[in-house]
């Protein structure tokens, strides 16, 4: 018999003629079903009551049990009916349901759709039960039961559903971390944060700085107060006007010599150059020749700093001489505080004290001699806790007294002191070189440039060391930055021979306007006076 039934099948499997009586259903049956099943659970109006589902059509009140007699098999079979071929269930999840607060639900429901049809009057039953509940449902009699109801479940149970739909994820193990949470995280941005404004991050404008010294030491670029910035490419000194974006060449060396630091007067159009040869020299912009050369040191002069009618330099020799710029004899006074090259000289605001770093690791902190605008030959303060060569020196505008200093490579802190009375205030690891720093103008921020690993410039609030931006561009570490005069502007310049200009510190205009009428003049007696 089974032979027959094998040839019968191979004869199903090789004819092709006939209808198909397996596989799918056709589209057209599909939504045939659909319709006709939608048909079916469709109500006649007027045929909706306030009655239970467990009360029969007759009114006998006898309540039948759903997974049994005619009415559960016809409502399984309309459930049948409804689910069409291939579509979609809404399964329960058994794991994630609270049976026990399903059930009491439930009950809860029932007992109030009896009281409900107690009070309509509809039946004996229902009238027995509206006078059993009169007591029990009074409001305050409710209100205790809720709490209760809470009470025991731990939760608002009129919130919660009786049948779970869903699973919810598990929790993660202690001290998981995702690795992905970078990719679909969104990172709040800084002007949508209390106490913060908003900062561009990209920059302004590019530059190109071709053939710029990539040397830790040397000091190539400087902002005047007439908005000109000296930078030196090469051999070649370049002036670039950043009001009309003029371009003009200082000079240009012969040979191997080559400009080391670059320093303007305070104020006015003369720049002093620091050349490789131990040599100053003081340039006049306007004019466009060298006033006068200015030696005494040995080795090549890395970094410049003016006070006044004094600019001090910094040679590789470890000295640092004070040259008055009016005076047949220049040299004023020369300091020996450092036993290696001086990568970083600053004056404080107030001009009452010289900050000197060096390859050392050292700082030394220099008063003026009796009010004088060069300094006395005896270090004031010496720290040593530094454990790189200290080259980014910056002095707070608000707090003359207070000096940021930034290591190299081994170090990469910013150290804060207070030069009053020799103390560290604060130290901050940022991670990677300190290449500079600058003081903002207009808001109590800093900023400091970086080399390996990200090559940013970082804005920093102060004196929280909040971080607020990282200004990432660079592909080479920043050797230098400089500051705009009004000090809305900050220009970068790095060894991937680019400068960079970053509006990161524009003024807000509603304060400026808020300062402009507090100082607004008061009107004369005699203005007001006349009638």
């Amino acid at each position: 018999m089974s032979q027959f039934n094998y040839i019968q099948d191979l004869q199903n499997i090789i004819t092709l003629d006939g209808e198909l009586t397996k596989g799918p259903a056709p589209r057209w049956q599909k939504k045939l079903d659909i319709s006709s099943a939608a048909q079916a659970q469709t109500v006649p109006p007027g045929t909706l009551s306030g009655k239970t589902p467990s009360k029969k059509a007759g009114g006998s009140g006898s309540k039948t049990t759903p997974g049994k007699g005619g009415k559960g098999q016809s409502s399984s079979s309309a459930q049948k009916q409804q689910q069409p071929s291939g579509g979609d269930r809404f399964i329960p999840n058994r794991n994630t349901t609270d049976f026990d607060l399903g059930h009491f639900m439930v009950k809860q429901n029932e007992g109030k759709s009896k009281e409900n049809e107690g009070s309509d009057g509809s039946g004996e039953e229902g009238g027995g039960t509206s006078g059993g509940a009169s007591g029990s449902g009074s409001p305050k009699n409710a209100e205790r039961m809720k709490m209760l109801a809470e009470a025991v479940k731990g939760c608002d149970i009129s919130n919660r559903r009786i049948l779970s739909y869903q699973t919810k994820a598990p929790a993660a193990p202690d001290g998981h971390m995702n690795p992905l949470k970078v990719v679909y995280s969104v990172k709040t941005p800084m002007s949508t944060k209390s106490g913060s404004r908003f900062i561009p991050n990209a920059p302004e404008r590019i530059l190109d700085a071709p053939d710029i010294i990539n040397d830790y030491y040397l000091n190539l670029m400087d902002w005047s107060t007439d908005n000109v910035v000296a930078v030196a490419l090469g051999s070649s000194v370049y002036l670039w006007n950043a009001a009309s974006g003029n371009i003009e060449v200082l000079y240009e060396n012969e040979g191997s010599d080559h400009a080391c630091a670059l320093g303007w007067i305070q104020e006015g159009h003369i720049l002093a150059v620091g050349t490789s040869t131990g040599t100053v020299e003081l340039w006049d912009c306007e004019a466009m020749k060298r006033l006068r050369v200015m030696d005494g040191q040995s080795g090549r002069v890395g970094v410049l700093a003016w006070n006044s009618f004094i600019v001090c330099s910094g040679s590789r020799d470890g000295s640092i001489i004070n040259h008055d710029v009016r005076s047949r004899d220049h040299n004023v006074a020369t300091l020996r505080g450092h036993t290696q090259e001086v990568c970083g000289l600053k004056w404080s605001t107030d001009g009452k004290h010289l900050a000197s770093g060096g390859n050392d690791n050292m700082v030394n902190v220099w008063s003026a001699a009796n009010g004088a605008p060069h300094t006395t030959t005896t270090p004031l303060h010496a720290f040593n806790q530094h454990q790189a060569a200290v080259r980014a020196l910056a002095w707070c505008p608000w707090q003359p007294h207070t000096l940021a200093t930034g290591g190299g490579t081994a170090d990469r802190c910013i150290k804060f002191w207070n030069v009053n009375n020799g103390q560290l205030i604060n130290s901050v690891d940022t991670k990677s070189q300190v290449c500079g720093l600058l003081f903002s103008k207009n808001y109590k921020e800093l900023i400091s440039a970086h080399g390996y690993i990200n090559n940013q410039l970082t804005i920093w609030k102060y004196p929280s060391m909040t971080r607020q931006v990282d200004l990432l561009g660079h592909t080479g570490r920043v050797l230098q930055i400089a500051m705009s005069p009004d000090g809305s502007t900050v220009m970068s310049a790095g060894a991937d021979e680019t400068l960079r200009l970053w509006n990161c510190f524009t003024p807000d205009p509603l304060l400026t306007k808020k300062e402009k009428s507090a100082t607004r003049e008061k009107p004369s007696l005699l203005k007001q006076s006349i009638r």
